[in-house]
């Protein structure tokens, strides 16, 4: 197996991981009404951000490391800064649930109760970044069939 495969299925296997995790993510925090609750929401967020840092490591070692295509290959595509504005929003929606768990982890570590009343807002949230990672598999597949290059 050469370097850029090895690279590439990491990158895919990420993405499954990923997917999976902010949909249970999404799923447990939409259902959670008690905080022994919480270590199902602890363990898919940390799924999450396992796969996050992969995906996003082995992305830009992809894109910009010169594995398969140049790094002027995606610069060229508009499908690439679509889904680049799509891994921005992802982020930019991550910071608030990042910062609320890691605030509820710390609590439940010290033995203080949560307020779990920000539980519903941040499912809302997770579905909608599920359905950002799913419209971002769609252009990486356009990307990889050249159908944004006219």
């Amino acid at each position: 197996m050469t370097l850029p495969w090895v690279i590439a299925a990491l990158h895919l296997l990420a993405l499954g991981v990923g997917l999976g995790a902010i949909f249970a993510r999404a799923r447990a925090l939409n259902h959670v009404r008690h905080q022994p609750r919480l270590r199902t929401i602890f363990f898919a967020n940390n799924l999450w951000g396992v796969a996050a840092l992969l995906w996003l490591g082995t992305g830009l070692w992809r894109a910009f490391g010169g594995l398969e295509k140049a790094a002027a290959y995606y610069f060229a595509e508009p499908l690439f800064h679509a889904k680049l504005g799509l891994v921005a929003l992802l982020i930019v929606l991550e910071i608030w649930p990042m910062v609320t768990l890691i605030r509820w982890r710390l609590a439940v570590r010290r033995g203080d109760s949560v307020s779990l009343a920000r539980a519903q807002g941040m499912a809302r949230v997770s579905y909608l970044q599920t359905l950002i990672v799913i419209a971002i598999v769609f252009l990486a597949v356009g990307i990889s069939r050249g159908a944004g290059i006219y």
